[in-house]
């Protein structure tokens, strides 16, 4: 097979250019061999695989491209594959997938709501969170890391495929069309967590890593949540509140023997 080795190959050019606004290019990298494997295990639509010189060399690899035999693959010099993924030594592969179309549907149940977090990293470890607690839909509001970059996707470790994810969304629209309980997290004068009752939907409102959230959504939530932490203590980063915040609701439905989503329809 062929190895690009060259910046000005226009397939490699293409292939930036996807890496630095999945969005417009309506495709996104996954790169890994964990990710790979999630993808092809969920049968996201593949458009492309990616290889590196070493990872031609690999047994998991080679497994992979053979289970992914019908998928256009490409194979990159060492260098040019680091470039592309950002990492010193990645494991020499990655797929181009299609991003699924915008999620239009009413929500339904419990969803986290996020404003203007910026990390991607912050937002790949709620998307990833969200899954494992049993959430559907995740909006993020302007402000917030892509979605589909290649940061977000690398920290979330699959949870993309378990979610109903809308980017850009209208904060302040969705908690005037949802009935839920809204709950905005805050660093202090909230409600204890621990004495909120989460046995209904709820609608999860997370802020900026710094600014936390804006005035109009702390307005327009039903409720202010905050963690009780240790004397001395200011606050929790993003993800790590979040986590707290969703497997407390889920503590609190396992003990009342409660599903894990409402099952309210908004």
């Amino acid at each position: 097979m062929a190895v690009i080795a060259s910046r000005q190959n226009s397939r490699y050019k293409a292939l930036r250019a996807l890496v630095e606004d999945p969005r417009r290019h309506g495709r996104a990298l996954a790169d890994g061999i964990h990710l790979v494997t999630v993808c092809l295990e969920r049968k996201a639509a593949l458009a492309q695989l990616l290889v590196s010189e070493t990872g031609t060399r690999n047994r998991e690899i080679s497994a992979l491209l053979e289970r992914a035999s019908g998928t256009e693959s490409l194979t990159l010099s060492d260098a040019l594959f680091r470039e592309l993924t950002g990492i010193a030594s990645p494991t020499g592969i990655a797929a181009v997938i299609e991003i699924p179309a915008p999620v239009n549907s009413p929500l339904a149940g419990d969803a986290v709501l996020l404003e203007a977090v910026q990390d991607a990293g912050n937002v790949g470890a709620i998307l990833r969170t969200a899954a494992a607690a049993g959430i559907q839909d995740v909006l993020l509001g302007p402000g917030c890391a892509g979605a589909w970059s290649m940061r977000v996707l690398r920290a979330a470790q699959g949870a993309h495929f378990s979610l109903a994810i809308r980017e850009q969304a209208d904060l302040s629209a969705a908690l005037v069309e949802c009935s839920a309980l809204s709950i905005a997290t805050v660093a202090s004068g909230g409600v204890d967590l621990y004495d909120a009752n989460l046995a209904g939907p709820v609608l999860w409102l997370l802020g900026n890593e710094g600014a936390g959230l804006s005035a109009p959504i702390l307005t327009a939530a039903g409720m202010r949540a905050t963690i009780p932490l240790a004397a001395g203590t200011e606050s929790l980063n993003v993800a790590a509140a979040a986590a707290i915040c969703l497997f407390e609701m889920r503590r609190q439905r396992y003990k009342a023997k409660e599903p894990a989503r409402g099952g309210l329809f908004c």
